[in-house]
């Protein structure tokens, strides 16, 4: 096993290490000369540095033979990335036809395991992650897109990016990379907030679009407590406002925007225990609840967006503001759209796309743990209800 650059830039591997488990020539000649990526946003090959091949059977250990003989030769040769860098379904090659797939390891169930393709070719594979990669960082061939926002740029970058995935697969284009590329551009649509003063500046009328006229909710200053005192949070609920899904967000409409201490106070289940509230209650604006239990508040000094769990008494990071927030909205159900015309059943593939997709314009996703961030949580841990 060799590495070169001081970063990692390839992982190599010698014909000795690849004997006797690749037998598929190009295969062979790849690992041994251009190699892997050292270093990408979705995926690790940290185990093949680590463990050297291994095959699944060596993997699950498989002492009952339930395994297929399928799967039980295909070796394992990294995993996919979270936005966090987490590694998750692990990629296999198979070392005969050099086709690559996914599979999640079921030690205790091997016979349950099953194989989904991801690319026809490690040459393939490599050339997919690098446009991802440029795409994500707006470099390469896609640094033109460098300053360009909208949904002009956006559709334009993802037909790009499609047609970088059409060459080699004969348009059959695998399910995952299909998904990068009609997903992943949508982190164009908003710019960066030089105008809102927030995180991003939405499009014009994007949110009345997307969910159709009048139900977008747009605030008034007398729905405001005296507490919201950041002008971009309250300039951005009465101009542009929040939809009305009533699938992802309820908005607190009927009344005025309470703060989180006057909800309990007033509205709040009977018994509840104000000591549990968080510090600062009285500056935390209840938008509205995202499911039972979840309460979604913005800081009305800082303008950040806040996930309040009664059941945990918790108050964690959800987004960074109010523009962010509209974003994911708008962008969880711009997706059902998407899902209508390109059906998938990779439904854990999608929620990795739309969370890579997410951490490009809203730093919570990755700076927040899993556990504590509810979109990430809502889509890793029930992905099929989440969206």
């Amino acid at each position: 096993m060799s590495t070169t650059g001081a970063a990692t830039t390839a992982i190599t591997l010698t014909e000795d290490q690849l004997y006797p488990y690749v037998t598929h020539a190009p295969t062979r000649s790849w690992l041994t000369g251009p190699g892997l990526p050292g270093e990408s946003h979705l995926f690790t090959f940290e185990e093949l540095c680590a463990q050297g091949l291994r095959t699944v059977g060596d993997s699950t250990g498989d002492p009952d033979g339930r395994l297929t003989a399928r799967l039980r030769d295909q070796l394992v040769i990294g995993a996919l990335l979270d936005p966090r860098g987490t590694a998750g379904e692990s990629v296999l090659l198979d070392g005969t036809t050099g086709a690559v797939a996914t599979t999640y390891m079921l030690h205790d169930r091997p016979d349950l395991m099953d194989t989904r393709p991801l690319a026809p070719s490690l040459r393939t594979l490599v050339r997919f992650a690098a446009a991802a990669d440029e795409l994500a960082g707006l470099r390469g061939q896609f640094a033109s897109y460098a300053g360009r926002f909208g949904p002009k740029a956006a559709a334009e970058a993802s037909r790009h990016l499609l047609a970088v995935f059409e060459e080699g697969t004969g348009g059959e284009i695998p399910p995952f990379w299909r998904m990068a590329a009609l997903i992943r551009p949508l982190s164009l649509v908003a710019g960066p907030g030089t105008v809102s003063g927030l995180a991003l500046d939405l499009p014009s009328r994007l949110l009345d679009q997307e969910f159709g006229p009048g139900k977008v909710w747009r605030f008034e200053d007398v729905d405001f407590p005296s507490t919201l005192t950041h002008e971009p949070t309250r300039r951005f609920l009465g101009e542009t406002g929040l939809p009305e899904d009533g699938t992802l967000l309820h908005l607190d409409t009927d009344v005025p925007l309470p703060t989180l201490a006057e909800h309990y106070a007033y509205q709040g289940p009977e018994g509840f225990d104000p000591t549990r509230l968080p510090r600062r209650a009285s500056h935390l604006i209840r938008l509205g609840h995202l499911v039972e239990g979840n309460s979604l508040v913005v800081d009305g000094e800082t303008g950040e967006v806040l996930n309040w769990s009664e059941p945990e008494a918790a108050l964690n990071p959800l987004n960074t503001d109010v523009s962010t927030l509209a974003f994911t909205l708008w962008l969880l159900h711009h997706e059902k759209s998407l899902n209508q015309t390109h059906r998938t059943t990779a439904h854990d593939h999608l929620a990795l796309t739309l969370l890579h997709t997410l951490s490009t314009v809203d730093p919570t996703t990755t700076t927040t743990p899993p556990s504590h961030h509810y979109w990430t949580r809502a889509l890793l841990e029930e992905p099929g209800g989440a969206i």
